[in-house]
C-alpha cells in the first residue's frame, strides 16, 4: 500500500499556527452527530465502521460526551435536509457530513451555521461557505487512472467509463478528471458510459446491458466498488477481460491478484480512505476546541500498484477497504487547495 498526496502537499500557515497534538479537555460536553446519506457499499460500511470506532474511543476517554450516527435512504437530498434540521433541533455541537449532494442541502447548513453549530462536510461535500469541506482530489485521481492507462495503451484505448451516484460531487469531479484524460490523451478513447452507483452488483448489471452495442474494449475507469462486478460482467459476456482500474476493495484485489498469478494481469488501484470519517471528526472537535483552519482541505488518496498488491492485501479482512487509521494529529497534515 502507498500513501501518496496527488500533489506537492505543504501545510498552510493556518495549521501550522495551531497546535493539534494534544486534545484538550474543552470539548468534553460536546456532541457531534453525522449525518450520512448512503450506506449501500463496502466503501460506506466501512466508512460507518472507521466512524463508530474513533468516536467510541473518543467518548470513552471523555472527548466528547457523544458522537452518533444517522444514514438516510438512497441518496435522498431532501430527506437528508431535513434529517440535519432534526439534529440541528436537538442541538447538537457539531455536524459531520457526507451529503447526497453539493448544493440541495445548503439551506440546511445554513440554518446550522446561523444556529452556532460547526458543520464538517466530507467525501460528498456541500458548497456552503460556512461549511467545511474535507476532500480527496477526485479530479486528480479520474486524471491519475487515465494517465496509467496512457502508459499502458501508448497506442490508443478503447475505453469504459463506470460513474458513481448521480449528482454527488464525487461522481462528478472523477467524471472530470477522466474528461480531462480524454482532452490530455486523445488516443484514448471514451466509447461508453454507464453508473454502477459505488455498487458491485449494480455495476454488473449496468455493465451488462451495454456490453452488446460496444466495440472491443480495452480498459475501464472505474469510481470504486465496481470493478468486480464489472469483470463479471465481461466473464459472463465471453469478452476478454479489459484492464480494470480498481478502488482498494478487497474482493477486486483479491481477483487482481488472482488473475496476476494466472496469467500476469496488470492493474492499478486507488480510492480515498474509508477512514476518512474519522478524520472529518478530529476536524470538527478540533474546530469545536477553537482551533482555525481553512474551510477547504485536502486529505490524500490511498493508491495500490502492480508491485505493492500483495502488501496491501496482507492482512486486509474479507470485505475490507485499504485505508489508514487517522487521529488528531493528523489534522495538521491536512492542507489546503491555495496552498497546491
Amino acid at each position: 500500500m502507498k500513501i501518496r498526496p496527488l500533489r506537492c502537499l505543504f501545510l498552510s500557515s493556518a495549521l501550522l499556527l495551531s497546535p493539534f497534538m494534544q486534545v484538550q479537555a474543552d470539548t468534553a460536553d460536546k456532541t457531534i452527530a453525522l449525518s450520512n446519506n448512503y450506506a449501500g457499499n463496502s466503501w460506506r460500511q466501512n466508512m460507518l465502521g472507521s466512524w463508530k470506532q474513533t468516536t467510541d474511543d473518543a467518548v470513552k476517554k471523555g472527548v466528547i460526551a457523544s458522537a452518533d450516527a444517522f444514514t438516510t435512504g438512497e441518496n435522498q437530498a431532501t430527506e437528508q435536509a431535513a434529517q440535519i434540521q432534526n439534529l440541528i433541533l436537538q442541538g447538537y455541537s457539531a455536524i459531520v457530513i457526507n451529503a447526497a449532494s453539493p448544493t440541495a442541502l445548503n439551506g440546511a447548513v445554513k440554518q446550522a451555521c446561523d444556529a452556532g453549530i460547526i458543520v464538517v462536510s466530507f467525501d460528498g461535500i456541500v458548497t456552503e461557505p460556512c461549511a467545511y469541506r474535507i476532500s480527496m482530489d477526485f479530479k486528480q485521481s479520474g486524471l491519475d487512472q487515465m494517465d496509467y492507462l496512457a502508459k499502458r495503451f501508448p497506442n490508443g484505448a478503447n475505453i469504459l467509463e463506470i460513474r458513481g451516484l448521480a449528482g454527488v460531487s464525487v461522481d462528478e469531479q472523477i467524471h472530470s478528471g477522466i474528461v480531462a484524460g480524454a482532452q490530455k490523451y486523445p488516443n484514448l478513447k471514451i466509447v461508453g458510459s454507464v453508473n454502477g452507483n459505488w455498487s458491485q452488483t449494480a455495476a454488473q448489471k449496468a455493465v451488462a446491458g451495454i456490453l452488446p452495442s460496444l466495440p472491443n474494449i480495452d480498459a475501464l475507469v472505474t469510481q470504486g466498488d465496481d470493478g468486480y462486478g464489472a469483470a463479471q460482467a465481461f466473464m459472463s459476456a465471453g469478452r476478454p477481460t479489459p484492464t480494470i482500474i480498481f478502488g482498494n476493495r478487497e474482493e477486486e484485489l483479491s481477483w487482481w491478484k488472482k488473475q496476476k498469478d494466472a496469467n500476469g494481469y496488470e492493474s492499478f488501484s486507488i480510492s480515498s480512505a474509508p477512514s476518512i470519517s474519522s478524520l472529518a471528526f478530529w476536524v470538527a472537535q478540533q474546530l469545536l476546541d477553537g482551533k482555525q483552519m481553512p474551510h477547504d482541505l485536502l486529505s490524500p488518496a490511498v493508491s495500490v500498484t502492480q508491485d505493492s498488491l500483495e502488501p496491501a492485501l496482507k492482512g486486509l479482512e474479507k470485505g475490507g477497504i485499504v485505508s489508514q487509521v487517522y487521529s488528531v494529529d493528523d489534522v495538521a497534515t491536512l492542507t489546503s487547495p491555495s496552498a497546491h
